[in-house]
């Protein structure tokens, strides 16, 4: 595959998330690096995460293991162990089956843009520790934790 045309590849806005937990990453933006470079294996995502914004709901992988690396901003990573600061350069990584939950938020006065690397399984559950929120990949989406799945979600 020859050079990515990044500024060609279209930009997704928001979460797939169903209300109310879209509302935190409703402005995050995301072009889908792996995909226009045809990877089959791992996922590449380039992201631009706005002030305020978080990126995604807490949550771990039972079989994909992600990486995020930070390119220019400064974004605050949340897992139970607290807050820790990443800014231009530094990375955080995230095993697969291990059940610390995380995510971003970006709280300084700028846009952070960084990448998000995964596998893919196809196959994958997310867990979300701190809301009535999981998914299994593949099994029609987002369910509450006791199987019953969320209304879809109105745009607008």
């Amino acid at each position: 595959m020859a050079k990515i045309n990044i500024a060609a590849i279209p930009p997704r806005q928001g979460s797939g998330y169903p209300a109310p937990f879209h509302e935190n990453a409703k402005d995050r933006i995301k072009k889908a690096l792996g995909d226009a470079g045809g990877l089959s294996d791992f996922g590449v995502n380039l992201v631009t995460l706005p002030p305020g914004n978080w990126s995604s709901q807490r949550h771990w992988h039972l079989l994909e293991d992600e990486l995020v690396y930070v390119l220019s901003g400064e974004l605050t990573l949340i897992t139970d162990a607290g807050e820790s600061v990443l800014g231009p350069g530094e990375c955080a990584a995230f095993p697969k089956n291990t059940p610390d939950g995380h995510h971003f938020i970006n709280k300084s006065a700028r846009d952070a843009l960084y990448l998000e690397i995964g596998t893919r399984t196809g196959r994958d559950t997310a867990s979300y520790p701190d809301i009535d929120l999981h998914v299994v990949m593949g099994q029609g989406g987002y369910t509450h934790k006791d199987g019953t799945p969320y209304p879809p979600r109105q745009k607008g």
